[in-house]
């Protein structure tokens, strides 16, 4: 039985990957209290002391505004920690899955992102990213970094979904941003395709990039309004009366982001034998799930 080494498992995909990796080994879940990663000599201890087959580093700095003020910690726990893990995981022979994301492209395309277009981050969570991507390359043996975007779950506070319902109790009217779109992703769903990766690619060999999102396109304003939508016929409490739709220069925030984000999944798809999840039928999953907690 293969025994996996898992970081960040109190974030939003971490949670979910703790249930969906049963299927493929022993997991031992590591959260930021077990597995510091501003730390380079406890990262290597956990890594030679758990000896694990495969590592799936789910952890990362993602305060993307704050990340403008914090480089150091972003690039620390985005960056220098990713090489340490790419690093180790050479040394024991473990094979390394890593996430990133879609704040690696500047968003000036308007066609999906494929894994082999040049990168050009706009901030500093994108450039700490990027540079963990690099780190890995460098120092790692077998591994395959799967970028994602826009990612939203039934755990933690810190993503979009959970904001517009608490802010749709709050308040009667949101102007939300309409011109960044990208693919919003369940982070189950994260999980559960992760899962399927480490059964399907011959892990002995693999030295890769794949991207997942779930499928579909939408800008935050679509978001936003199919998440008030769904969320009424469930019963959840709301006072929204209207959603306005408005331009990212009306909503200025410290970090700059991409106005395109979407990520081709043609190849992740053909891995696997299958195509992702529609964005709304899953997002209708999630919220199902999240009325019964």
């Amino acid at each position: 039985m293969k025994k996996i080494l898992l970081t960040g498992s109190d974030g939003q995909v971490g949670q979910d990957l703790q249930q969906t990796l049963i299927s493929v080994g022993e997991v031992i879940a590591t959260n930021r209290q077990q597995l510091d990663l501003t730390s380079p000599d406890t990262i290597r201890q956990v890594i030679q002391e758990t000896q694990p087959d495969i590592i799936v580093n789910s952890a990362a700095y993602t305060a993307v505004d704050k990340a403008e003020s914090e480089a150091d910690l972003a690039f620390s726990i985005n960056s220098v920690a990713p090489a340490i893990i790419a690093e180790e995981a050479k040394k024991i022979g473990a094979f390394l899955l890593h996430i990133s994301t879609d704040y690696v492209f500047d968003g000036t395309k308007n066609t999906p992102y494929l894994e082999t277009d040049t990168t050009h981050p706009l901030g500093v969570y994108g450039q700490s990213k990027l540079a963990g991507e690099q780190g890995i390359q460098k120092n790692g043996d077998r591994y395959v970094i799967l970028r994602t975007a826009w990612v939203y779950g039934t755990e933690g506070k810190g993503n979009f979904v959970k904001t517009m319902l608490r802010l749709g109790k709050e308040k009667e009217q949101l102007g939300i941003v309409a011109d960044q779109v990208g693919s919003p992703t369940w982070s189950y769903d994260i999980a559960n395709t992760i899962t399927e990766i480490l059964t399907h690619l011959n892990l002995t060999e693999t030295r890769d990039i794949y991207h997942f999102t779930n499928s579909g396109v939408a800008s935050w304003y679509d978001l936003a309004v199919a998440v008030f939508e769904e969320a009424q016929k469930l019963g959840f409490p709301l006072n929204i009366k209207q959603v306005n739709p408005i331009v990212t220069e009306e909503y200025p925030t410290p970090a700059k982001r991409p106005h395109y984000s979407v990520l081709s999944g043609k190849k992740t798809a053909k891995l696997l034998g299958h195509n992702a999840p529609y964005w709304r039928d899953s997002l209708k999953k999630m919220l199902i799930k999240l009325s019964k907690n």
